[in-house]
This record gives C-alpha cells, structure tokens and sequence, in this order.
C-alpha cells in the first residue's frame, strides 16, 4: 500500500485520500499511487494508532508508554506550521498478544491508520507483525526488547516493523560488563521469569558474565505472576555472591526485593529495564529502593532543552514524572511522525522513510540497522538512592 498526500485543486480527489480531511471515512487498504509532494495539505487529519497493555499485569508499562505518545502527538498538533492533524485511535490489548492480534486488525481495517505505535511488551508486539506487514502499515514498537524480535524465522526483518529501543541481549551483556568493571562483582546468582524477555536477559548476563571471568553461583526460573520467593532467597541465602541479577517484570521483581530484604541479605541487586517502573519503588518502598541498579534507555538526570520540555509537558498532563517507557514512546510516535511529514506518504514510501531515517530523540540519536530494524544506541545503567534514579552511566557493550 503506497498511498500519498497530494495537494491538488480537486476536492474530490483530496477526499479520496486516505488522509482525507474532508471525510470520517476509514481509509482504505487497497494498493494505490496517486503521486505525491513532500508534505500534507494543511487541513488533513492522519490517523495513527495506539496499541498498548492499559489493564492487566504490565499496565503500568502500557499507561506510561501511551501517556508519552500523547505527549508526540500534542507537541505536534501545537505546532502552527504543522503539515496536517494527527487524530489518535487508542486499543488496550491487556497485555495478551491475542487482544494485539484484534487490534491491530481493527486499527488497519476499521479504523484506518497510517501507522502504529506499541505495544509495550515484546510478545503482544510481536503478534503484530505479520499483519501490519502485510498490509503495509509501518508498526513502530517503543520497548519490544526481546532478542531477534523483529526477525521472521527464516532470519529476515518484517518489513513494517521497527523498535527504538535495544534489545535484551544488548542490555544483558551490558549490565555484565558493568557488574565486572564498575561494581567490582566477581560473583552472581541469577533469577529469571520463564519467558523469551526474562531468558534473553539472563542468558545474555549470564554469558558475558563468565567471559569477562566472574561466575554465576545459581540461577533459578519462576512463572510471571509468582509472588512467594521464601524458598529462593532460603536457598541462596548462604550463597557466597556479590550481586543478584533479576531478569523479570516490576511485580515479580519487587517480591524478590522484598523477600531479599526482609531476610537480611543486603546484596546488591541488579537487572534489566523491567525494573524501570515507578510501581517497583512504591512496592519495595523508598527505604529498599537502595543499592539497586537496572539498564535503561532514559534517564531525567541533566536533561537537554528538548528533554526538559517532555518533562515539564508530561508533568502538566499527567501529574508525575515521565519513566523510561513513556519516554520510548514519545521517540517512537516522533519518529512515525517525521516520517510522516519527510515522505508525505504512507505504506512503502513512508516505510523507506522510516528505514533511512537518522533520528534524534530524547533516548538517544540513531540510525537503524537494516538487517534487524533496531537502532544501535547505548544503554544506561542508573542506581536507585532512596527510590530515585541517581549516578547515571552510560555503557557500550562489547
């Protein structure tokens, strides 16, 4: 589908669009080209689509990362010299790729989207793919991090799809290397939740952990939504080991901290960017939140002009302070929306937009790998003092 926004002096030919500012009409699907200039009429409305968990276990992701793309479109909607309106149609999965697979059929067929941002989660995303592909409607996934992601089995990308932020792989080797060179730790035991993000996380520590010559003393595996670890803590307890590296969502993580805390072991705790959750700090409390570090993609820590506005933006919406996830969204809708505005297209057009694109964005500046559709960009790694992300450092993993 190769659809263009096209100024002409017909009405009738700009209604028929499907960025028509002169209808309420769903767009179609069907292949067409009708030529095209760099930008929109002013006066069109496009229609993008938010995908994202709002209820169920990882809501709070979900929230975040649609409150931050609401932040893209405002900012955009503001600007007077905007080249079209943005409209939003919202659809909570509930965090089960199957409500993902119904929404983004609904999104492309009834509702008429040029493109779509979310979910959070890195399965829900990927159900994505395959239909959104092979429709032609770019999806742009702001935290889909599990390894290989966007590839199809046969090692190719799905075309349409793309993520703005590293994979678990890339973070799990980074907090290794971290946890070696920075924490001084020389041994670990490792918990993971038994899914492709929390293995991807633990496998990819545990692997650079050994090659940089520490050792992983244990590694255990629970199911999400688990919520007593007496018996893991029990076990390691007398374990010699300097961190604990926990590769999981914020619930689950939280009971561990707890139940860590709560039975003396004052270790320190480290892992992936699913602990990146203002929930995770209210449910350990301030008081544990210490001595704890995670990789993430963003961080409030001296922020830029351009970040600072997003901050304050955010505050005024929402009451709170944006997290690593809304921020994610917030580059992954402006990203679709320059792209939008660069290539006046949708479908193939804009997707080639998307693919040469050299972003810079408040989670970093990057360009894409064609071979994977992921940016290559640093992570972070951020300590919590008293609950609050302090002592920022920026790792590349080798």
């Amino acid at each position: 589908m190769t659809k263009h926004f096209w100024k002409t002096a017909g009405a009738a030919l700009m209604c028929a669009s499907m960025l028509a500012g002169c209808s309420n009409t769903p767009a179609s699907n069907n292949n067409s080209s009708t030529g095209g200039s760099s930008s929109a009429p002013a006066g069109d409305t496009v229609k993008i689509g938010l995908n994202f968990e709002l209820t169920g276990n990882v809501a709070d992701y979900g929230t975040k990362e649609i409150n931050g793309a609401k932040i893209a479109v405002q900012q955009f909607n503001a600007r007077e010299d905007k080249p079209f309106t943005v409209e939003t149609v919202e659809f909570d999965d509930k965090g089960e790729p199957a409500e993902s697979v119904a929404a983004i059929t609904k999104l492309i067929d009834q509702d008429g989207v040029v493109g779509v941002v979310g979910p959070a989660t890195s399965a829900s995303s990927i159900a994505t793919y395959e239909f959104a592909s092979s429709k032609q409607v770019p999806v742009m996934s702001p935290s889909a991090t599990q390894v290989d992601a966007m590839l199809k089995g046969d090692g190719s990308a799905y075309e349409y799809a793309w993520r703005v932020c590293f994979e678990d792989s890339y973070q799990g080797k980074g907090m290794a290397d971290y946890a070696i060179e920075t924490l001084g730790a020389k041994k670990a035991v490792v918990l993971n939740e038994v899914s492709d993000y929390g293995a991807g996380l633990a496998n990819a520590f545990s692997e650079e952990f050994a090659a940089k010559g520490g050792e992983v003393v244990d590694r255990v595996e629970y199911q999400a939504g688990d919520k007593d670890f007496a018996s893991f803590i029990t076990k390691i307890k007398d374990k010699d080991f300097d961190v604990m590296y926990i590769g999981g969502y914020y619930n689950e993580a939280a009971q561990i901290v707890k139940a860590a805390k709560a039975a003396g072991i004052d270790k320190t705790i480290i892992g992936g960017d699913g602990l990146d959750s203002a929930d995770f700090v209210q449910q350990i409390g301030n008081d544990y939140a210490n001595n704890i570090f995670y990789t993430t993609a963003y961080t409030a820590i001296d922020p830029s002009e351009e970040l600072q506005k997003f901050i304050d933006d955010y505050k005024a919406a929402y009451g709170e302070e944006p997290s690593m996830f809304a921020a994610l969204a917030y580059d992954a809708t402006n990203l679709l929306l320059d792209s939008l505005e660069a290539s006046g297209a949708t479908g193939a057009e804009l997707n080639e937009a998307i693919k040469k694109a050299n972003f810079e964005g408040i989670t970093g500046s990057f360009t894409f790998d064609e071979a994977t559709h992921t940016p290559e960009k640093s992570v972070l790694v951020v300590e919590l003092v008293d609950g609050v992300q302090s002592n920022v450092q920026e790792v590349a993993a080798e």
